[in-house]
């Protein structure tokens, strides 16, 4: 396109000095016959330019037809479509690098009003942070999920309501992200991806010489010489003059030779290191791996003489006046730490009323740090969440009075109603709702204590992944629309109950909408008084 305008250029430059130097042209048909050579040249111009333009309209129609088929689909269910972590993903590439490179494309030749009006949305476009982000969501729900790269690739999702794929150049894009992150690993994963498609044909922007570029480089951080190799040569057959690689080739040589030289007697060190290395993995990793594992619906199972333990009731509030004829229905989730799920307690209606009220509060989660108490964002807490105040709404002020008569607890002390929504791959990783003995100043500002209970609502279902697991006991309590769920933090002597330690799994397909209310210490005195046995 550049080229034909150039050519436009410097025909019309042509033209005009050609024209003013050489006024009397009339006076001369031999001269004219010149001007007629000169005019074939400007139509032979001409013509390319018009087909240059009619190409990039024709490029501009394409990618409006199919921008106009997808926010059809995705707008007539906008969650649903972005429960799908591909399509957030892209939608994330899309506004933040794709509609760049469009407007560059239409820059100089479409109306005033859509420059305008494109220069205006773009402050609310994603950035670079969102895309890289969303992708970030994709490497964490491949790795908590166990999903190879084909079937993330080629979105082979469980419960989608929208399958997308991902292209070459999308699973270019995740590997350079993750190789900015230094992690060589999922840099491999993907650069193969990439280059496995566009082995079997597909059609892309994406150059293998830049894929293996990265995918060597990757291979050989890892440790893997001899695949580095094999792919740099691989490489040099595409591009023998790749400087890069070229040098590449010559280290690689150079230290596989050194190492064919070296003494074996570094053989035992190396063990002992990998052992030293194991160790603290293990130190690290198996709450982590627990985590996953319960997220995928694996790890510990309960006992069937536990089981039997478990009941299904009616409850009225232990005779609460309101629930005495319309009891509500209860079962129990899990028996140490208690955990207990009251069924069809919040309408479709109410969870309504209250996602409306929070989405324009909606802002990035944050934690407190344990050593200064301040509020920040951490990467382990992906969600956007508002509170709610019950004098604000007759919904919310009811959904209170409704958990205060259903736990026995005064909520005059609690927090106010905090609503979640969790993003593509959204999670919180294990973490404890109560603050710990060296703490102390956790909760000082609020002065009502430490949180005593957790009542959590699940306001959506979700298609796959986006459970409440308890690693130290391996429960998994898995999100249903309308339910809510219950658990004490605290022991009836004030104590901390570590095993309540929990996790919101990362959501793999779907849209995850919770409330929660944390209820304090103070004005439950009379209500659930210290016993006799500190752990009782």
């Amino acid at each position: 396109m550049a080229s034909n305008k150039m050519w436009y250029t410097v025909a019309l430059g042509f033209l005009l000095p050609f024209s003013y130097a050489h006024t009397d042209f009339f006076t001369s048909i031999g001269h004219m016959t010149d001007l007629i050579n000169t005019e074939k040249d400007l139509v032979i111009s001409l013509k390319d330019y018009i087909k240059a333009e009619e190409s990039k309209l024709e490029q501009i129609k394409k990618w409006a037809e199919k921008l106009d088929k997808l926010t059809d689909t995705a707008t007539k269910d906008p969650e649903g479509f972005l429960g799908h972590p591909v399509n957030a993903f892209k939608l994330m590439k899309r506004l933040n690098t794709e509609w760049g490179e469009l407007e560059s494309l239409v820059l100089k030749d479409m109306s005033d009003g859509f420059i305008s009006n494109m220069t205006i949305q773009r402050q609310f476009f994603p950035n670079d942070e969102d895309q890289t982000g969303a992708a970030k969501a994709l490497l964490r729900l491949q790795d908590t999920y166990n999903l190879d790269t084909d079937t993330l690739s080629r979105g082979n999702l469980p419960g989608v309501k929208h399958k997308s794929f991902l292209t070459a150049e999308d699973c270019f894009e995740l590997g350079k992200i993750a190789y900015t992150e230094a992690d060589y690993y999922h840099t491999e994963l993907w650069m193969e991806q990439a280059l496995k498609q566009l082995d079997e044909g597909e059609v892309s922007s994406a150059d293998k010489v830049y894929i293996l570029d990265y995918l060597s480089y990757a291979v050989y951080q890892q440790g893997d010489l001899s695949k580095a190799m094999m792919l740099t040569k691989r490489l040099l057959e595409l591009d023998p003059e790749h400087q890069r690689a070229n040098g590449n080739m010559k280290y690689f040589e150079y230290i596989m030779a050194k190492e064919k030289e070296a003494n074996k007697s570094s053989t035992d060190a190396e063990d002992q290191t990998e052992k030293e290395t194991e160790v603290k993995k293990k130190d690290y990793l198996p709450e982590r791996r627990k985590y996953e594992m319960l997220c995928r619906g694996e790890g510990l199972k309960m006992t069937p003489r536990r089981q039997k333990r478990l009941f299904c009731r009616y409850y009225d509030g232990n005779r609460n006046p309101r629930y005495i004829l319309g009891p509500v229905k209860q079962e129990d989730e899990w028996d140490k730490p208690r955990i207990v799920r009251f069924l069809d307690i919040i309408s479709d209606e109410e969870i309504e009323t209250v996602k409306e009220l929070a989405k324009p509060r909606l802002r990035r989660a944050t934690i407190s740090n344990p050593i200064t108490g301040a509020l920040e964002t951490a990467h382990y807490r992906i969600s956007k969440s508002a509170w709610l105040s019950g004098y604000e709404s007759p919904v919310v002020s009811r959904i209170n009075t409704r958990i205060q008569d259903l736990t026995g607890l005064d909520v005059s002390t609690a927090e106010e109603l905090q609503v979640a929504n969790y993003g593509v791959g959204g999670q919180y990783e294990p973490h404890f709702d109560f603050a710990r003995a060296n703490e102390p100043d956790a909760f000082k500002e609020l002065g009502t204590g430490n949180r005593i209970a957790t009542w959590l609502f699940y306001m959506s279902d979700v298609s796959a992944g986006g459970a409440t697991v308890f690693p130290e006991v391996g429960a998994s309590v898995w999100p249903k629309k309308g339910t809510a769920v219950f658990w004490y933090n605290l022991f009836p002597s004030g104590e901390g109950d570590y095993s309540t330690r929990h996790a919101a799994c990362p959501v793999l397909v779907g849209n995850k909408w919770v409330s929660n209310k944390w209820l304090h210490e103070r004005g439950q005195e009379f209500r659930r008084p210290c016993t006799l046995s500190e752990l009782e």
